[in-house]
């Protein structure tokens, strides 16, 4: 089974090495890289040709103006041919050089639709943990939801369940992966390793705003996707995440 992994970027030069080189580095080769550039205007585009022809074929990119993060994944999840598609963002990392190989291994084994895992969210060096998502099992109508950067599925499922809503400017995934695990066909493994490092402070996790910003959102995604009391659904959601972070100290 061949891997699509999809990486979305925006004037990254600071961090895309780092995913590069984690893609680079994986043992499992049968994979293709798409890289979906929104028209960077540093030094993006140099480090991806860089780095293009140690590849040798798998990595392909574009780049032009797009309306924001959800737009340009679904670009590339349209270009994808592989039988199973993950994305990595532009400040993550594969922890190591047998995520791709240990995924891979378990949607054979499992014949499953969807894997998932742990992650660790970290500083900007990727040294400190700033927070720990474990995410095991559990039960969507109470809150709970795979880390999306180790959500890894056939391609399949997003056939049958479409693309990001671009609505949405922060929990577009999170209202993807209700749409996902409503359907009581589609089936989700949980791999009980920490397969992604995440570079903390994106748009959902950059301090008390960013939760903020995210909580009002997810509220309208819980409403939509006709979760029973969202308000409270979402408090739960919320209070796990601050727990992670109070048990990781």
């Amino acid at each position: 089974m061949k891997i699509t992994l999809i990486t979305v970027c925006f004037n990254s030069e600071s961090t895309i090495r780092d995913t590069l080189e984690s893609v680079l580095n994986q043992i499992l080769k049968n994979y293709e890289y798409l890289i979906i550039d929104g028209k960077s205007k540093d030094q993006t585009l140099n480090i991806i040709k860089e780095y293009e022809p140690k590849f040798k074929g798998k990595l392909k990119w574009i780049s032009e103006k797009d309306h924001g993060i959800f737009e340009a994944m679904n670009k590339g999840i349209k270009m994808a041919t592989g039988d199973i598609i993950g994305i990595i963002n532009s400040d993550d990392v594969l922890a190591s050089h047998e995520t791709l190989e240990i995924i891979h291994d378990t949607f054979v084994k499992k014949k499953c639709d969807g894997t998932y895992s742990d992650l660790e969210i970290r500083d900007e060096k990727l040294e400190k943990i700033v927070r720990r998502f474990t995410a095991k099992k559990g039960n969507y109508k109470l809150g709970w939801y795979p880390p999306h950067p180790t959500l890894y599925l056939k391609k399949e499922v997003y056939q049958k369940h479409g693309f990001y809503n671009q609505e949405y400017r922060i929990a577009a995934d999170y209202d993807f992966m209700l749409r996902v695990m409503k359907d009581s066909l589609i089936q989700l493994v949980y791999i009980p390793k920490t397969l992604i490092y995440m570079r903390s402070g994106g748009a959902s996790t950059d301090g008390f705003r960013g939760y903020y910003k995210s909580f009002k959102e997810s509220l309208l995604v819980l409403k939509k996707n006709q979760i029973h009391f969202p308000f409270i659904v979402n408090g739960i959601r919320v209070f796990k995440i601050i727990l992670q972070a109070f048990l990781k100290r």
